[in-house]
């Protein structure tokens, strides 16, 4: 899969997440807030760390170094 496609997937995941949250622990508005902020931390925590590691290996750096034999 793409860079593009799966960063609509984890946008898709968070919006997802988002309304799971409101729905299901609607407990006052600075709760919600809360809830809100930590499922929007997390969804984009996990996006970056999934981007970072797909980006370092279009151009790693270190370069394999083959032996004589191979």
């Amino acid at each position: 899969m793409g860079f593009v496609v799966t960063s609509l997937i984890f946008l898709l995941i968070g919006i997802i997440a988002c309304l799971s949250t409101r729905i299901c622990f609607n407990k006052g508005p600075s709760a919600n807030l809360f809830h809100l902020t930590l499922v929007l931390t997390s969804t984009i925590c996990c996006w970056m760390m999934w981007a970072i590691v797909y980006l370092a290996q279009m151009n790693p750096l270190i370069v394999p170094i083959l032996s004589d034999g191979e």
